[in-house]
């Protein structure tokens, strides 16, 4: 889990989400009103409300509509939230089932982080690693295979 992350506002602009997205290398962004998660905005929004390069836009024109539209109309509403006591196996098997990149960690009405499929992925990686280090089992072993 990431603690305390880059948040943004509903009435920010798609184009200041972008640029955060773009420079600290994330893929979500929690939106916040009055301090509580109200959505998420993910880069598949953000790819959902550009327009296609094929259209016979001019760049000013393309950048002017990052800039006039509101994260609000981009955003995921309404996201699916953890808690921080939930267990790992339960957040994976939400973030598996409903097809989620992210889950905002919500403790009493306050968002106290986010955990990524890359949380995830990351949290598999140092479990096989400690099994290993163990001598509990081999993580390449045919049962443990792709």
């Amino acid at each position: 889990m990431t603690a305390e992350p880059q948040t943004l506002g509903a009435d920010h602009s798609l184009l200041d989400a972008v640029l955060i997205m773009r420079r600290a290398g994330f893929r979500h962004i929690p939106i916040l009103e009055d301090g509580r998660v109200v959505g998420v905005l993910s880069e598949r929004d953000v790819a959902r409300a550009a327009p296609t390069l094929l259209l016979p836009l001019l760049p000013d024109d393309y950048n002017r509509l990052f800039e006039d539209t509101r994260v609000s109309k981009v955003m995921t509403r309404n996201p699916v939230i953890a808690a921080p006591e939930m267990p790992l196996a339960e957040a994976a098997g939400l973030l598996r089932s409903k097809r989620l990149g992210c889950l905002p960690v919500v403790a009493s009405g306050t968002l106290v982080g986010i955990i990524t499929v890359s949380d995830m992925l990351r949290a598999l990686y140092d479990m096989f690693q400690s099994l290993e280090r163990q001598g509990q089992g081999n993580p390449s072993a045919p049962a443990e295979t792709l």
